[in-house]
């Protein structure tokens, strides 16, 4: 039966394949969210990841409802949404749309992989008509709108459109090739001598040292299999980061849990002698930064590439910093064992 998208407003006029969301009435669960319903079988990393599994088990109870539904519009909810509705063309090109789906989510690829190229392109075209046509990721509060309602009309145009990017990435050249040659560029920065980067696994930490701020494409491929960045810019410019690989029920690997990030800031703050202040998200935010005091980000700036956004200098330098935030995470992870499936309750407790 040939599936179509229905607005998650109409999620229970008819039997519903909800993804990359959670919502009651859902006739099958394709999410990567913490908690969701996802069928054991067909949990993944990425929602779109699930969909792709799915596919490969028609008799799956719930997937042969006709209607499919996301609360918001993201690449790897868009991906997982539009696969379930050309189910041969995606598994056709199955290894290409997790790549884009992962970009998408976690900002992380590997360069080496010989898709990687094809990949991008495709994530910097859906963001480029993102915000040329409709608004950027996050933007719909500001309009005074809601995102499950608003995110339909980005479903409505990009579904019918993908298939030929998908097959021919030239058709969007002149939408993706800004975006594409400024990752490009970052990379070649991130791969050369002007850039150090240091892994401490036990902690799930990747630093990156590097003149300038990145785009995230960039910054985050050094990342892949650890779930907090540090990025230390010269002029004593830092910022630390959760990645999204922790919002969610990550399917491949054990993760540690967030840990409330109160005492960092204290201690940094005892050491900063500039007026501002280490402020920082709480945990249950998707990507949560500690930074620096300017004024304060609106979700579309956090969201946003660090090079689009202020980032002050400190007096603390950056070996220290560096030490301090090293030091945090050890002891907080003194006694904690890496697993699969945290729950919000049991992300709290650890945390305390």
């Amino acid at each position: 039966m040939q599936k179509y998208f229905v607005p998650f407003q109409q999620l229970r006029r008819q039997p519903t394949i909800v993804v990359d969301s959670t919502g009651l009435g859902a006739a099958l669960t394709l999410a990567h969210w913490r908690g969701a319903a996802t069928p054991l079988a067909l949990r993944d990393d990425t929602s779109a990841g699930s969909v792709l599994r799915a596919l490969h088990q028609p008799e799956t109870p719930g997937l042969e409802a006709a209607a499919v539904t996301a609360n918001h519009f993201d690449i790897d909810g868009f991906v997982g949404v539009w696969a379930l509705l050309n189910p041969a063309l995606a598994r056709r090109h199955e290894q290409l749309l997790r790549l884009v789906a992962t970009l998408g989510d976690f900002r992380e690829i590997n360069w080496a992989n010989p898709l990687a190229d094809h990949a991008l392109q495709l994530v910097c075209w859906l963001n480029a008509e993102e915000k040329a046509r409709f608004y950027e990721p996050f933007g719909a509060p500001a309009r005074r709108r809601r995102e499950d309602e608003a995110s339909a009309e980005k479903f409505n145009w990009f579904l019918p459109r993908f298939a030929e990017l998908l097959t021919n990435p030239e058709a969007g050249r002149a939408m993706w090739e800004p975006a594409y040659e400024r990752v490009k560029q970052a990379v070649a920065i991130l791969h050369s001598s002007a850039t150090a980067v240091r892994r401490y696994p036990e902690i799930g930490l990747t630093v990156v040292r590097t003149p300038e701020p990145l785009p995230y494409y960039a910054l985050f491929s050094p990342s892949i299999g650890t779930d907090m960045v540090l990025s230390l810019y010269d002029g004593q410019r830092y910022e630390f980061e959760y990645k999204y690989t922790t919002w969610i029920d990550l399917e491949s690997r054990a993760t540690l849990p967030r840990l409330p990030l109160d005492a960092l800031a204290a201690r940094l703050n005892q050491l900063e002698k500039t007026p501002r202040r280490w402020t920082f998200d709480g945990i249950t935010d998707t990507g949560p930064l500690l930074r620096l005091s300017g004024k304060a980000l609106t979700k579309p700036q956090r969201y946003a590439d660090p090079d689009q956004r202020p980032i002050h200098p400190s007096s603390i330098v950056p070996e220290q910093l560096e030490a301090e935030v090293v030091a945090f995470f050890q002891t907080g992870y003194a006694g904690i064992a890496p697993k699969r499936y945290w729950t919000w309750a049991e992300i709290r407790a650890a945390g305390r």
